[in-house]
C-alpha cells in the first residue's frame, strides 16, 4: 500500500502511526503540543522512535467532547502538517471527519485522511479524497452501542464506507480500515472487538488499531490514562496475532519493541 510517498507491506508489515494532537482538550495530552514548536519536536521524536505515520488531530474526539468551527480546526492543523512535510520525510495524516478541514489539510501536503465517522458524517469527505489521491482511514463508529449481533453488524457497517469509497471512486488500496475502538461500543464490546479484529481483514484491506490509553484499558486494568501503556501494548500484541497492519498510538517505542518481538516470535500481519 502507498501513503504519499512511501510503500507499506500490509502482508508481513507492522508500522506505527504516531499520535500529535494539537489540542487543549485531548483526553491523554490535551495542551501539550498545541504550540507549533512542541508539535514539531514532539512529531520528530515519535520518528526518532519508530513512527511510519504521523495522524494530526485539531480536534478532541473523546466522549463528550465540545465541537470547534472548521475555520479553528484548520488553524490548529494546517502549519504543523506544513512544517512536518518540510522537515520529516514520513507520511501524514489528518485526523478529521469534516470535509472543508481534510481539503485544507491535503493542500497543505497531508497524505491520508483519518475519518472516524468512516465518510458518512459529511457528504463531501469521499470526494475530497478522491480529488486528491489520497489514502483514508475509515473507521467504524455508531451513535449509540446497540447492535443485533456485533461483529456481523460492525462489518456491514464498514461495508456501507466502503461502497461510499467505491461510488466517489476511492481505489481499494488506498483504505485502511480500522474498528473504531472506543466509539460506540461498551466496554466489553471494545474486548470482543479486539479480540476478533481479525475479521476485518475480510474486507480486503489493511487494518488499524487505535486503542492506545483508552478508557476500556482504563476500565479493564482501573487505571488513570497516563498509567496504560501496557494495556496498550498488550492489544497492539493482540492486533499483530490477528492481522493488523498499523497501530495507531502515543508510546511509539513502546509499542514498537513490543511488536518487533512478537514479530522475532513467528507473528505476522498475515496470521
Amino acid at each position: 500500500m502507498q501513503i504519499g510517498a512511501k510503500e507499506f507491506d500490509t502482508t508481513h508489515g507492522a508500522y506505527i502511526m504516531g499520535i500529535l494532537n494539537v489540542t487543549p482538550d485531548s483526553f491523554s495530552d490535551g495542551g501539550k503540543w498545541n504550540r507549533l514548536d512542541a508539535a514539531l519536536a514532539h512529531g520528530e521524536a515519535m520518528v526518532q522512535e519508530g513512527a511510519a505515520i504521523l495522524d494530526v488531530g485539531g480536534e478532541s474526539t473523546r466522549p463528550g467532547h465540545q465541537q470547534i468551527s472548521e475555520e479553528e480546526e484548520i488553524n490548529r492543523v494546517v502549519p504543523v502538517i506544513r512544517a512536518l512535510k518540510e522537515r520529516l520525510d514520513v507520511p501524514v495524516s489528518i485526523d478529521t471527519y469534516k470535509a472543508s478541514v481534510a481539503e485544507a489539510a491535503l493542500a497543505a501536503g497531508a497524505d491520508l485522511v483519518n475519518d472516524i465517522w468512516g465518510l458518512k458524517y459529511d457528504p463531501r469527505m469521499a470526494e475530497v479524497i478522491a480529488a486528491h489521491g489520497a489514502a483514508c482511514c475509515l473507521m467504524h463508529n455508531r451513535e449509540k452501542p446497540e447492535y443485533r449481533d456485533l461483529m456481523p453488524d460492525l462489518l456491514a457497517d464498514l461495508r456501507e464506507s466502503l461502497e461510499l469509497a467505491d461510488r466517489a471512486g476511492i481505489p481499494r488500496d488506498r483504505i485502511l480500515l480500522d474498528p473504531g475502538i472506543g466509539f460506540g461500543k461498551t466496554r466489553e464490546q471494545n474486548l470482543e472487538v479486539i479480540r476478533q479484529v481479525g475479521q476485518l481483514r475480510s474486507l480486503g484491506c489493511p487494518v488499524l488499531l487505535a486503542t492506545s490509553r483508552k478508557s476500556v484499558i482504563g476500565l479493564t486494568l482501573d487505571l488513570p490514562v497516563d498509567q496504560r501503556v501496557e494495556g496498550t501494548i498488550a492489544t497492539s500484541v493482540i492486533g499483530l496475532i490477528q492481522g493488523c497492519s498499523f497501530f495507531r498510538v502515543h508510546d511509539v517505542k513502546e509499542n514498537l519493541r513490543a511488536i518487533r518481538m512478537a514479530q522475532a516470535i513467528g507473528f505476522y500481519a498475515e496470521a
